[in-house]
């Protein structure tokens, strides 16, 4: 059984007990599966409550057995147990309550719900009583001035008191746990049985949705009729939400927009005489009802809320990288300069090797632009032109030196003109 079960039902048995229902006390513990060893002694004290010492006497043999080592348990027993006329029992008993004391002077029981002190003397003082059944009148002097060793100051009249009745040979009258104290649960657990309410009860105050009232998290919201979407008959009759106009509307009003046919407007209610009042492109307006109808379902889908779409589901590229200023901006540029570069090299070597001077990166010296020529220095010649290109190049083809073995040819560009040269070796 779950505690919080067990914690309602021993609740409900000392309630009953209190008004002296036993009989109703008992079935609420005996509901209780498994009882531990105070439910068990509640049991036995309700049953001598209600004049059963033998059902009292079955009640504190559970207790005894669920926990041994209760001494009001046996203090209890050893008194059903006097009242029973078993002496030896209830000798056994009182012996065990007092070993099960430790030496101490008292236990209380108020932590585990019992609202009674066990006193050591108390114990003493009920062995002398049944010791005075058995007519062991000695012992049981001896025993009671054994208690006044452990008595508390204010008990020191009631010892006295005993230990005449004894020399006189009277009985005397065993002690018991006063009637109706009974193990209770604790307060905060009982208060904590009934669930409590600290937020309260909410509800819908404001909602775009019509005849909205669902109250929860999203997104555990019931998507069914009613909830989400109104029904088409709610949609007809509802006197505010998204409407469509039939026909064109100009209204009166100077200020008011004119409605063009098909637009969507929001409907805040309607009135008796026929005109309702709508919002459209942000502005107030008054319009026939007879203009709208209720927008359909994938109109409102049409409608902007003004919430930006979330990102398209495609990768960022790489960025471009950044040209240096003054680089040239395509690859050819680039490749054409080095390789002028590489052909100005080679021609300056081959002319120093002929003794004449090759070209450089200035104007060679010649006819006008558009014209050819030719010039020789020890066996050498140059052929060269100028025409509207713009990179240097490189040739190594016979045909264009008239069989004539090449050396290189060559190709600058100054500006908007373009020199051309070949360079070539007699065979």
């Amino acid at each position: 059984m779950a505690y919080r079960e067990l914690v309602r039902r021993w609740h409900e048995a000392v309630r009953a007990a209190d008004r002296g229902h036993w009989d109703a006390a008992l079935d609420a513990f005996g509901g209780i599966a498994e009882p531990p060893a105070r439910i068990c002694f509640n049991m036995g004290c309700v049953q001598l409550l209600a004049g059963r010492p033998e059902a009292a006497l079955r009640a504190f043999n559970k207790t005894i057995e669920r926990d041994n080592s209760l001494a009001v348990g046996y203090f209890q027993r050893g008194f059903v147990h006097l009242q029973l006329e078993m002496y030896e029992e209830a000798l056994s008993d009182y012996h065990m309550a007092f070993s099960h004391l430790r030496e101490n002077p008292f236990i209380d029981y108020k932590q585990l719900g019992l609202r009674h002190i066990l006193y050591a003397w108390e114990v003493l003082y009920s062995t002398a009583a049944v010791q005075c059944h058995l007519q062991q009148w000695q012992e049981a002097r001896v025993t009671l001035e054994k208690a006044v060793v452990w008595r508390p100051e204010r008990r020191t009249a009631v010892l006295e008191l005993a230990l005449e009745r004894v020399q006189d040979h009277l009985f005397l009258e065993p002690m018991l746990v006063p009637l109706g104290e009974l193990f209770r649960p604790r307060k905060k657990e009982v208060e904590q049985l009934d669930s409590k309410d600290f937020l309260g009860k909410p509800k819908v105050i404001s909602s775009i949705i019509p005849n909205d009232e669902y109250i929860g998290f999203e997104p555990l919201r019931p998507q069914k009729q009613g909830f989400y979407e109104p029904s088409a008959d709610a949609l007809r009759d509802a006197e505010s939400g998204y409407h469509r106009v039939l026909s064109r509307y100009r209204p009166e009003e100077p200020s008011a927009p004119e409605v063009a046919a098909g637009s969507l407007v929001f409907v805040l209610g309607r009135a008796a005489d026929g005109w309702a009042t709508a919002i459209h492109d942000g502005q107030k307006l008054h319009i026939p009802s007879s203009l709208l109808e209720p927008a359909s379902r994938m109109d409102k889908w049409k409608i902007s809320t003004g919430i930006p779409l979330p990102p398209a589901q495609v990768p960022p590229s790489r960025l471009p990288m950044k040209q240096k200023p003054g680089a040239p901006e395509a690859r050819g540029g680039l490749r054409g300069h080095r390789q002028a570069g590489g052909a100005a090299a080679a021609l300056r070597v081959l002319a120093a090797a002929a003794g004449g001077r090759g070209p450089g990166p200035a104007r060679p010296a010649g006819p006008a632009a558009g014209q050819a020529g030719s010039a020789g220095t020890a066996g050498h010649a140059q052929v060269w032109a100028e025409q509207p290109t713009g990179v240097w190049a490189s040739s190594h083809s016979p045909q264009d030196t008239g069989g004539q073995l090449p050396l290189g040819s060559w190709e600058h560009s100054s500006g908007a003109k373009t020199s051309k040269g070949v360079s070539t070796q007699s065979a």
